[in-house]
């Protein structure tokens, strides 16, 4: 079954280093969730470093389920990527990039993800998953104008 891809690009008016300090404490991570997933972090909120492990629990149409990251790379402040290594996906790789602007800082990500069960995942991907991610990062994106500064984004 082939990998989705979510890429975004937002700009916030912050300097990189404070982008991307507030983006590498995983206690912010379910401040930009939407309520109804019910993000909570499990693991001790730990400086991230290379190698860091963080395990959530979340709700997804009411089903309650774990998410086990790993930092699988950390740069400090240009870039990331974490990696689901349990949870609900049978892939799910997140690369963040810092790019210093003039007046402050675009992150980029770029998801690549794949859900389990083949053409039944498949098909939840059209029928809801894409949708969900979609609403997800929007969410997101309108939380980070509220806790850290102005933003200009795009998604696709």
């Amino acid at each position: 079954m082939a990998d989705h891809i979510l890429e975004s690009r937002v700009w916030l008016g912050k300097a990189r280093p404070d982008v991307f300090a507030f983006f590498a404490d995983p206690r912010n991570l379910p401040r930009l969730t939407p309520p109804a997933i019910r993000l909570r972090l499990l693991s001790p909120p730990a400086p991230m470093v290379v190698g860091s492990v963080y395990d959530f629990a979340l709700s997804w149409l009411g089903v309650p389920l774990r998410w086990r990251a790993f930092i699988r790379e950390f740069d400090p402040p240009y870039r990331f990527v974490d990696v689901q290594v349990r949870g609900p996906y049978a892939r799910w790789e997140h690369r963040h990039r810092f790019l210093e602007a003039p007046g402050g800082t675009w992150v980029e990500d770029r998801v690549t993800y794949r859900l389990p069960l083949g053409p039944l995942g498949h098909a939840a991907h059209a029928l809801v998953v894409r949708r969900q991610l979609a609403a997800l990062w929007a969410y997101r994106d309108r939380r980070l104008a509220e806790l850290l500064a102005p933003v200009s984004s795009s998604a696709g």
